[in-house]
């Protein structure tokens, strides 16, 4: 051995060097030591902090005093030092037995900006109430318009379902309602021009960020408009000295039946007919031995899919951003859709040193179809009945026992063809111009115009041919059109001054004059016996019969909006902060000598934590103190409103047909703005650098002067006369928390959001001293969103002793209601329920919020949005009078209930020959509310992203894929637990129901399109 090791070396010395070389090496790499050290911020110990073994998952966090020590590390490893707001550091070990290392603080979390309304601010120097959400929290749920994206994020922002079509927006309320006959909508402000179509409009893949202005001192900047709250949509631009970037967004997926509304089978009906002696027979076309499910027939799978392609990038002076969209959105119920395409582009460009221009351009194009399908005929069919008759035809009409109505199958609708058309097109055109110039000799002196031209038209019309939706197959064919038009400029001049002096020292001011003006046009006209389905409702002339215009559905109106004012935010030292807000608006909806009104705001805040009695508090990174207050008001009353007006009436005058005049409204000289006060507190804390932070705030906003329709004696030939009356009161605390549970660069991310809100409104006054106006539900003491009904409290039962006195005529099984009256010494009662026994019953729920969470794991990513609410009252005209599908005679089909019957006495609801009103069972309107509780998974989401070489070589700058369900899980609701269906309301308080028996103020579950669970695969790619 040792003469070949001899004749080794010297035949190769290089190759003895080279094996010595990696014997070392392999001694150098599988020697291990032990790591120790302090990690400190400044002379702040940090605890808490990770510290990891890069490529393994060996690590260790710092103590309290920010000690770590980790054991048999290799000597060429490299330690990974990470921790929530500081810059992740990676030291190579080379064989040190001791590495302490100081963190740097990651500026930009620090530094994140809040837009506030002409103009930004640094989030931790905000003292307004403001709440933002950006693209990546936006695309978490993907959706057609960005409001269904912002529900349960953000807290005081209250996002509900008023219309579950395809396409349809969501009503948004910020910090509850001020306004009793106005507007409650919060003011959209689209890249700082006020936006006049609907939030639906925008396309989500546009968005960069969403701020949210809660309070007056946030909101006082736009004045009368940001009364209600603002929210400000800034969208993406292009990046100065980027190349051109081309980004693809899409998906597609389908759309399934959340839940059926819950109807009774064959056998169900049958059983319930025989209950009572209403009717006697079946209907002709009724068979006991048929079950057919017209729900089931009626329902299919819709698609929806979204594609967008944008490219953005820019020079060395300036930056562009175009792009293209497309959504399409099938329903489950037959013939209805949704689609859209959308067009946008944004320049800026420096011209010289002092100089930029730009402009912003968004079109939209979207077209609705089929918006009059309802359920209630399909829901309301026997079940007894086929859609085919005994020759396997279609019939036309069904027979039940007392009514003959048109066949609601789902073939019947698709081979309408020519004979139903139902089209809404608009097109909208929102256009932003600016420029701004920086003055030379006055440093952070600016001057910038914004001009704003926005063109939004809708079409519409309807068609029904002879016969269709009708019994009568000679019913004449009818057709309708309407036609409106908006037209809205804007120009606002700002003068900008931004400073820092001596470092402590920042001032913003910003001043402001804007000249705004809206123009609205509105026609509509119809006829009946249009001569050819072919024709639909693009000719009218056509018909024999007279064209009707309607005089109420003509519209014409134009307003004007004059503004000043002047912010001015100044911060000393990071510390102390103060805005103070001055606008003057003069509306041209208000009275002469009532237009103008000033609204004054301050906010003030205190950064405590870079106080030197804080400094040395390691585990709080964050705690400032927010106060302010501020003065709104509300033009919330249709132009002209101030006016008297006349309508017309035909009438005959001997053989000559001639048009009458009559006063509709009588003029109001004194009529002003609807004031709101508003006062909010505010706390903004961090602790252990960053893995907890959140908000907690409490307002109150009085709202005085409120503008409604008072109430006239039929003497004075009107109903009533727009006035300023009574007072209300909105008060409330917010609660946001957000946590980063986890958070290793090489391993699992976590974070948790979770959000709570209270609001409590309450009506303070009436006109003239008036406690109630019971008409219009209003309750002095009450909240504003109330039902005024009878209180269900079970059903009267054989032996109950007041029975006779209480409710003359009940019989055991008969709905029983609350008795508020006095007794007689006996006990007995001293009358009958009444009109007086009536309940205001309070529809707010006690308190609402949302959470999301978010689980990552190398390229893959998890997560998950819900909301939830507690308390209120839901309506459900399904089950109430309303409605007309619980009436419990077997007439047409019922919503499966449990009835009582001498058998089944603690049934909920009541026996089918109980004592009636009308049609339905008498107070069954008490059986429609609810408990509206739950707590939905409105999203969850995982995805993938491919980092892989391959993708970087083919030009691919990120690649993401992901599946999505939206609305899949209900927990916690007692409708749900009893019907199966979405808790979520679908309709406004007058629409998809028999009667209309709620304010429109109230949200419902009507007979709406059905909700749904979506299933989507999505990309996002960036080349």
């Amino acid at each position: 051995m040792k003469n070949f090791l001899s004749h080794r070396l010297q035949k190769h010395p290089g190759g003895f060097l080279v094996l010595l070389a990696m014997c070392l090496w392999s001694f150098v790499s599988y020697s291990q030591t032990t790591v120790s050290g302090t990690v400190m911020e400044g002379d702040t110990p940090l605890p808490g902090l990770t510290v990891l073994v890069k490529g393994t998952k060996q690590g260790t966090t710092t103590d309290f005093d920010g000690n770590y020590t980790i054991n048999n590390v290799p000597a060429n490893a490299t330690l990974i030092f990470s921790y929530v707001g500081f810059i992740t550091q990676e030291v190579p070990v080379n064989g040190k037995t001791t590495i302490n290392i100081t963190m740097v603080p990651d500026t930009q979390t620090l530094e994140e900006i809040v837009v506030v309304g002409y103009g930004t601010q640094r989030k931790e120097a905000v003292t307004g109430s403001v709440v933002s959400l950006g693209a990546a929290e936006l695309q978490e749920v993907p959706s057609p318009n960005a409001s269904v994206a912002l529900q349960g994020r953000l807290p005081g922002v209250e996002l509900s379902s008023s219309n579950t079509k395809p396409g349809a927006p969501m009503q948004i309320r910020i910090r509850g309602v001020r306004s009793i006959s106005g507007n409650n909508d919060p003011l959209v402000v689209l890249d700082g021009i006020p936006f006049v179509g609907s939030i639906s409009e925008i396309n989500p893949n546009d968005i960069k960020s969403m701020d949210i202005l809660k309070d007056a001192s946030a909101t006082a900047i736009y004045g009368s408009r940001g009364a209600n709250g603002v929210i400000l949509i800034t969208t993406k631009k292009g990046v100065k000295g980027q190349e051109a970037r081309i980004s693809y967004n899409g998906y597609t997926g389908v759309k399934t039946l959340f839940a059926r509304y819950d109807m009774m089978n064959s056998s169900e009906l049958a059983a319930l007919r025989d209950a009572n002696d209403i009717i006697q027979t079946d209907g002709l076309d009724e068979d006991r031995s048929v079950n057919f499910d017209w729900q089931d027939n009626f329902y299919q799978p819709g698609i929806l899919m979204s594609h967008d392609v944008s490219v953005n990038g820019g020079t060395e002076k300036g930056a562009y951003n175009f792009g293209l969209g497309y959504y399409k959105e099938e329903a489950v119920i037959p013939i209805q859709d949704f689609e859209r395409i959308s067009l946008r582009g944004a320049v800026d460009q420096e011209v010289g040193n002092f100089i930029t221009l730009g402009f912003n351009t968004k079109m939209n194009y979207s077209v609705n179809n089929g918006n009059s399908v309802g359920l209630y005929n399909t829901l309301s069919a026997s079940p007894m009945i086929t859609p085919y008759d005994a020759d396997g035809n279609l019939r036309r009409t069904i027979n039940m026992p007392l009514d003959e109505s048109w066949n609601p199958a789902r073939e019947h609708y698709e081979s309408l063809g020519d004979a139903y058309k139902d089209q809404s097109i608009t097109f909208a055109a929102y256009n932003s111009i600016y420029g701004e110039v920086k003055i030379p000799w006055v440093k952070g002196l600016k001057y910038r115009v914004n001009v704003g031209l926005d063109y939004r038209t809708t079409k519409g019309g309807y068609y029904r041919g002879q016969g269709v939706f009708s019994n009568s197959e000679t019913a004449d064919s009818y057709a309708s059109i309407s036609n409106s038009t908006t037209k809205h400029w804007l120009i606002e001049n700002l003068i900008t001054y931004d400073r820092t002096f001596a470092e402590k020292h920042q001032v913003n001011f910003v001043a402001l004059y804007s000249n705004e003006y809206s123009e609205y046009q509105r026609s509509a006209a119809n006829v009946f016996k249009v001569p050819a389905d072919f024709l639909q409702y693009y000719n009218l002339g056509q018909s024999d019969e007279a064209v009707t215009v309607d005089p109420g559905q003509q519209q014409y109106n134009e307003q004007g909006l004059t503004s000043y004012m002047a912010r001015l935010m100044y911060s000393f030292d990071n510390k102390y902060f103060i805005t103070g807000t001055l606008r003057s608006d003069a509306s041209s909806r208000l009275a002469p000598g009532h237009q103008w009104f000033t609204y004054p705001a301050v906010s003030a805040g205190w950064n405590m934590k870079n106080e030197k009695f804080l400094e040395n508090v390691s585990w709080l990174n964050q705690l400032k103190l927010r106060a302010g207050y501020g003065k709104t008001s509300n033009q919330a009353i249709d132009p002209y409103s101030t006016l008297g007006l006349l309508g017309t009436r035909p009438y005959n005058f001997g053989d000559t047909n001639t048009l009458g005049y009559y006063v509709t409204q009588i003029p109001n000289p004194s009529l002003g703005w609807e004031f709101s006060t508003t006062y909010n507190y505010g706390v903004d804390f961090g602790l252990f650098n960053g893995r907890l932070s959140g908000t907690f705030e409490y307002y109150t906003t009085k709202t005085e002067d409120i503008l409604y329709d008072l109430a006239l004696p039929q003497t004075s030939g009107v109903s009533n006369i727009k006035s300023n009356i009574g007072s209300m009161e909105n008060k409330g605390f917010e609660i946001s928390l957000n946590g980063i549970i986890l958070d290793n660069p090489d391993g699992f991310t976590w974070d948790v959001g979770v959000n709570l809100y209270v609001n409590k409104n309450e009506l303070t006054s009436l006109a003239s001293g008036e406690t109630q106006n019971v008409g219009s539900s209003l309750f002095v003491g009450s909240p504003l969103n109330v039902i005024y009904d009878y209180q269900y409290e079970g059903l009267w039962q054989e032996g109950d002793p007041y029975m006779d006195i209480l409710q003359p005529g009940a019989t055991p099984g008969t709905i029983k209601v609350k008795y508020t009256g006095e007794y007689n010494a006996d006990g007995t009662p001293v009358r009958a329920i009444n009109a007086d026994d009536r309940q205001i019953i309070d529809t707010n729920p006690d308190f609402q919020g949302g959470f999301n969470t978010r689980v990552g794991y190398k390229n893959f990513d998890l997560s998950v949005v819900g909301v939830f609410k507690s308390g209120g009252t839901l309506i459900s005209t399904l089950y109430g009078s309303a409605g007309y599908l619980n009436m419990l005679n077997g007439r047409r089909n019922n919503v499966r209930v449990d009835y009582w019957t001498e058998e089944n006495t603690g049934a909920k609801y009541p026996a089918p020959d109980s004592q009636k009103s009308g049609d339905n069972p008498i107070y069954g309107s008490t059986l429609g509310y609810f408990d509206a509780s739950f707590l939905k998974i409105r999203t969850i989401s995982l995805g993938y992203n491919f980092t892989q070489t391959f993708f970087k070589d083919l030009g691919i700058d990120n690649f993401r894929m992901y599946a999505t369900v939206q609305n899949p899980f209900v927990f916690f609701s007692p409708y749900h637990k009893e019907s199966g269906m979405d808790p979520e309301t679908n309709s406004y308080g007058d629409e998809n129901q028999a009667v209309s028996g709620y304010s429109r103020r109230l949200l419902v579950i009507g007979t709406n399109t059905p909700s749904t669970t979506n299933y989507l695969l999505g990309v996002n790619l960036t080349f």
